[in-house]
C-alpha cells in the first residue's frame, strides 16, 4: 500500500484518535485500550512500510500520548465505580439508541396486541397468565381486594424473590441476542403480551385505574428496564447480524461488551423496582396522589437518566 492511500484511509480514524487523547479523563479504560490497540497496529504498519516518514513519527507521538492517558487512568480506578454509572452507561446508552428505540417500539406493539387479543378472546388472559393466576385474580376482586396477590408474602423475601428474578429475565433477554436479535425480540413480545392482556383484564373489570395505581408503583422502573435489557440483547444480536466494516467475530466483541454494559445498568433499577413492590404496593390504602407522585418521580428519573444524560455532549466520544 503507498503512504499516501494509507494516510487517505486512516486518517479520520486519528483524528479521531486525537479527540480520544483529549478526553481521555471522560472515556473508559476500555474506549481506551481499544483506541490504543488499533493504533499501535497501525503505527506498526508505518514502521515496517515507511520507516522515515512523518507519519511514522506522528503516529509514535500520539501513540506515547495515548499510553501516558491510560497508565494515567490506571492510577485512578477508584473512580471507575462512579464514572461507570454517571459516565459510562449514560455514553453507552446514547450509543445504543437506536436498539433502544426498536426494543420500546416492540414491547409497546406487543402490549398493544395483548391487549386487544385480550378485549376480543375472554380465554386469551387464561393462555397468557394461567388458569390458576386469573381464578385467584377473580377471588381476590370478589373479596374487593383486586390487589392482594402484592401482599402475598413477606416484604423482604418478596423483594429479594421479585429482584432476582427480574435480574435473571434482564440478562436471558440480554444472552437472547446471542441467537440474533430475534431470541431477545421474542421475550419483549412475550412480556409486552402479558402486560397488555393484564391490564386489558382488570379494565373489563372496572379496574383500570386501581390496577394501574398498583402495577406502575412499580412497573415503571421494571417495565422499562426490561425494555432496555431488550436494547442490550438487540446491541449484541446486531453485532453478529450486521458487522458493517468490522470482521463478524470483532463486529460481535463490540455488540456484546456494549451490551453487557447496558444490562449491568439495568440492575439497581430492578432493585428499585424489587423494593417498590416488596414493600410499598402492596399499601393499596395509600393515597392516589402519593402513589402517582412516586410514579411520575420514576417517569422523570427514567427521562433524566436514560434520554437526557445520554443527549449530552459532555460524556466523551462514540465509541467506534
Amino acid at each position: 500500500m503507498k503512504e499516501v492511500t494509507f494516510i487517505r484511509r486512516n486518517i479520520e480514524k486519528w483524528k479521531g484518535t486525537e479527540k480520544v487523547v483529549e478526553q481521555a479523563a471522560n472515556l473508559s479504560p476500555d474506549q481506551l485500550a481499544d483506541a490504543y490497540t488499533e493504533l499501535t497496529a497501525d503505527l506498526a504498519f508505518a514502521q515496517t512500510h515507511f520507516p522515515t516518514s512523518r507519519i511514522t513519527i506522528y503516529l509514535n507521538n500520539l501513540a506515547s500520548a495515548l499510553h501516558n492517558e491510560i497508565y494515567r487512568s490506571k492510577r485512578e480506578k477508584w473512580t471507575r465505580v462512579i464514572t461507570f454509572w454517571t459516565r459510562e452507561v449514560p455514553q453507552t446508552m446514547h450509543d445504543a439508541r437506536r436498539e433502544l428505540l426498536i426494543s420500546f417500539i416492540i414491547f409497546a406493539v406487543s402490549a398493544l396486541i395483548g391487549a386487544v387479543s385480550a378485549a376480543n378472546d375472554q380465554e386469551f388472559v387464561r393462555l397468557i397468565m394461567g388458569n390458576q393466576y386469573v381464578d385467584m385474580t377473580l377471588d381476590n376482586i370478589a373479596r374487593g381486594e383486586p390487589m392482594a396477590v402484592y401482599n402475598g408474602s413477606p416484604e423482604a423475601p418478596m423483594f429479594l424473590g421479585i429482584t432476582i428474578n427480574n435480574i435473571k429475565v434482564s440478562f436471558l433477554c440480554f444472552a437472547a441476542g446471542i441467537l440474533t436479535s430475534f431470541g431477545t425480540g421474542l421475550i419483549l413480545l412475550q412480556n409486552g403480551i402479558m402486560l397488555g392482556s393484564f391490564q386489558m383484564f382488570f379494565y373489563q373489570h372496572d379496574l383500570l385505574w386501581e390496577s394501574a395505581l398498583a402495577v406502575w408503583l412499580h412497573g415503571t422502573l421494571e417495565i422499562w428496564a426490561i425494555i432496555v435489557a431488550g436494547a442490550a440483547g438487540l446491541a449484541l444480536g446486531n453485532g453478529w447480524l450486521f458487522p458493517g466494516t468490522y470482521s463478524r467475530l470483532e463486529s460481535f466483541r463490540r455488540g456484546a461488551k456494549r451490551g453487557l454494559k447496558i444490562v449491568i445498568g439495568t440492575v439497581p433499577v430492578f432493585i428499585m423496582a424489587g423494593f417498590i413492590e416488596g414493600f410499598i404496593t402492596r399499601h393499596t390504602e395509600l393515597p392516589d396522589m402519593l402513589r402517582l407522585g412516586i410514579i411520575l418521580t420514576s417517569l422523570a428519573f427514567i427521562i433524566f437518566y436514560y434520554i437526557y444524560l445520554p443527549n449530552r455532549k459532555k460524556h466523551g466520544i462514540t465509541e467506534t
